[in-house]
Formats: structure tokens, sequence, C-alpha cells
């Protein structure tokens, strides 16, 4: 059963790890972490076909528990996230949710799904979760009532309403763009709004459809935009795409797809337009490109890959904005500090309007020469090993191998004085993830093969 505890959330496949007893469970001894905060908590889901029922399973766990659920239906993960801001109406007075817990498998294949925690304004992660897994197993032989009374709350709508209010500058703004929802949650946030603030755009996919039917809900990969760069073709001239989920964003233009770290690199020379000194996380997986850029500005920090963990430091440091390539957006700056690929596309349409080019300005950048990531497979046992044998040899062979410095806050980011290579252990699956850039294909080339003879190396050592 542990394996469904990971690192950022829980996460299986439907009545074969997610089973009634096992979400029953869940929501129980969550429950009981909730209740150490208050009295309510919010649970939302996605649009996987499973979803009502593993709500009703984890309600039933969260009333045993003694709290109170105010139940917002289908809405992408960031509504949730949204509720744990703001006051609902319950029994003639305003109350607060103490946590928040949405239902879905974000990009996983269909018949996956699970659970992302707020407690207390914070995410519920590491050994939060293992602690809750090894606690959910240690009490197998526990029943649990299906107990499924909610109370509901207009969740979609007042976030609808939030955002319609702080961007109503934008009313009637036609810079026209295409929007594929790829049939996952975020339509039935984004039809609302872009009615609300009368901008127009082509639609693909808003209707939510758990069977994906379409393409699968992950526009991290290229295969997953092609219908977006038809509409692109078509008329179109910027591009928007979302996960299963809603709390990452793909930005296109009919030239480039502008990934996660350029995208940060670019909300902070707005902000620096503003006359602020943009401080931005990233994770280790970032092009030089947009730390050398914001430091020019401002201050970048190189911070561990996890929505969970930038979300931790992103309040503890009181940073404007957080990215990961992968397109987890995080704005601090006139926003709650959690990953919202609606709000992003947001600032992305106020900074069209306010004239920002962003083939102009990408074309600016310094021409660097990177790999997608690259997943090398291997075991949960192993991963992490093979990680400190890697750095081992790395230290063994610096001098060597002309390495200028080794950055170990998540894996091994190794930088030469012409580009760098990352090795990292997956927090979730059984695969290292590596990822290379540099300033030419040749020392791309030299770097990738240097690192991959050494993991190779590595794996040796570790058996």
């Amino acid at each position: 059963m542990q394996h469904i505890f990971r690192e950022y959330d829980i996460r299986g496949v439907f009545e074969k790890d997610l089973t009634e007893s096992v979400v029953k469970r869940i929501g129980y001894f969550l429950g009981k972490e909730i209740k150490k905060h208050g009295d309510y908590a919010v649970v939302t889901y996605d649009a996987r076909t499973h979803s009502p029922r593993l709500s009703d399973w984890l309600v039933s766990g969260l009333n045993a528990a003694g709290v109170v659920v105010l139940h917002g239906g289908m809405v992408p993960t960031p509504v949730n996230y949204f509720c744990n801001y703001h006051a609902f109406e319950v029994g003639g007075r305003k109350v607060t949710p103490a946590g928040g817990i949405q239902i879905t498998g974000s990009h996983n294949p269909p018949e996956y799904n699970g659970f992302k925690i707020t407690i207390g304004q914070a995410p519920f992660y590491g050994e939060a979760i293992y602690a809750l897994g090894r606690e959910v197993e240690a009490n197998e032989a526990m029943a649990i009532a299906t107990q499924t009374d909610a109370i509901e709350i207009p969740a979609l709508e007042t976030y609808v309403r939030y955002l319609a209010d702080a961007f109503a500058h934008l009313e009637g703004f036609d810079p026209g763009i295409a929007i594929d929802c790829g049939n996952g949650a975020a339509g039935v946030a984004l039809e609302p709004l872009l009615e609300a603030l009368k901008i127009p755009a082509k639609k693909l996919y808003f209707e939510p459809d758990g069977t994906f039917p379409n393409h699968h809900p992950d526009p991290s990969e290229e295969e997953n935009l092609q219908d977006l760069k038809k509409a692109l073709e078509s008329g179109a001239k910027y591009g928007f795409a979302f996960d299963g989920d809603g709390d990452r964003i793909a930005f296109l233009s009919r030239k480039y797809n502008f990934k996660g770290d350029i995208l940060a690199l670019f909300f902070a020379k707005e902000m620096a337009k503003e006359g602020k000194k943009p401080k931005v996380i990233g994770e280790v997986k970032c092009s030089q490109i947009m730390y050398d850029g914001i430091d020019a500005i401002g201050e970048a920090i190189m911070y561990k890959t996890g929505h969970s963990n930038l979300k931790v430091l992103l309040r503890e440091t009181g940073a404007d904005l957080a990215a990961e390539v992968s397109g987890h957006i995080f704005f601090n700056d006139r926003y709650f500090g959690y990953d919202d690929a609606i709000y992003a596309m947001m600032r992305i349409l106020e900074m069209l309007k306010n004239g920002f080019d962003f083939d102009a300005e990408f074309e600016k950048l310094p021409t660097l020469y990177s790999t997608d990531e690259i997943k090398v497979p291997t075991t949960d046992a192993k991963k992490f090993a093979i990680i400190e044998a890697l750095e081992g040899l790395l230290r063994e062979r610096r001098e060597a191998l002309g390495i200028r410095d080794i950055v170990t806050i998540d894996g091994v980011r190794v930088i030469f004085e012409d580009g760098w290579g990352l090795v990292r252990a997956s927090n979730t699956t059984p695969i290292l993830v590596t990822r290379f850039e540099a300033k030419s294909p040749e020392a791309l080339q030299r770097i990738r093969e240097t690192l991959e003879a050494l993991i190779k190396e590595a794996k040796k050592e570790v058996g």
C-alpha cells in the first residue's frame, strides 16, 4: 500500500490501490490532522469518472473524524487551494477552511486518481504523507460507515468572481487566443471567467471527460499540443493548454513554446518594469538563462523540484514567484503563493495587453541548446543510492572532467564552463530524471555522454 503515499500527494489506481476501505481510512486520519487546525475542510474533485465515488468515501472518513465537510463539486485544483484563503457562509456565520483536499489524478492515465492536500494553508507532503500512509496501513481492520453529509459551497463561483474582479481591466481584450483544456477540469472555470470578461477564444475540449477522448491532458508533452498548434496555424496568435487538474500551463505563440522557466523570467521582467526587484524561486531543472536573467534585475533562488517544496520556500522567503519547467507557476505577487495555471494565463494576457512582445523577448535571450527531461529506468530501492554513488564519482573526477561546481540541492546539477547536466531521483516514480543544457551542440553532446557514462558506472557500483 505504501507506494500510493508519495512525496507531494497520494496517487494510485482506482479500486486497485484506492479501494473504499483505504480511502475512508485516508479521510479519517487526514480528518484527525485537520481537526488540529479547525473544524472545516473543503473537498473538491477533478473530471475523472471515479472522482465522485472517491469523494463519497473520503467524505465518509472525514465525517467519522468529526470534520465538517464543505463540498465544492468539480473544479480545477487551484480552486481548492483558493478556498483555503476565503471564508464561506455556514449556518449564518463566515468560516475559513482548516484544510482542503482535491481529488485528482492530475495528468496520469484515466485509471489513476488521488489526493492533493492542504492543511492550515500549507501543503501536506513529505514525511507527513508517509506517516499518514503508515497509520492507514496499521489500521487495516478499521470499519468506517458511509456518511456523505456535506455542506455545498460556491467554490467555483467565488473563485471566478475573484479573478474577474482582479482582471476587470482585461474586459473585451482580444489578442487572438486558442485554449485547450484537454477535457480536464480547467474548462469549468475558464468558461465562466472568459464569459465574465468578454474575452473571445477558440475553445478546444472544454467539456470535462475523465476518459480524455481527444488527447492525454499533459501539456508538457509535445504530442498533446498538436490540436492547439493547428489552431495557431489556422488563425490564433497565441495558445494556452492545461493539464488535467488545471495547475500546469503551456503557453505558445505561432513560433515558440515558452516553458515555465522562461515564463518566470518574463514575469520577473514585467515586475521589474513596475519598480520591483523580483525574487524568484526556480527548480534545479530550470535553464541557466532564467537564473542569470533574473539575477540581473533581482534575485534568483535554486531549489528542489516539486510543487510542495516550492510553495513552502515561497512562503518562507516571501519571494514574488516560483516556477517549474513543466508549467507549475506560483504567484506570490498579487496572489496567494500556490500553483494556478488559470491565474498564470491571466497574467500573460495582462502582459500582452501591456505590449509585452513574447517572441521578440525570447529572441533576445542567449542561444543555448538543451534537452527535454530524459528518464532513466531504475527501482525505488536503488534510485537514491545511485545518486549518492554518482556524486562520489563526480567529486573524485571533478578536476579531470573540468567541473566548475556540483550543486546537490536535489540530485546533482553538474556545472561546466560551457553548460550543465542534472541527474535527480524522481520522488514519485522509479526513475532517474536527467536534463542537459550547453552553449553549443557539441558541448551538449559531451556533457550528456559524460554524465550518462557515469550513471552507468554508478548503477554498477550500487548493484
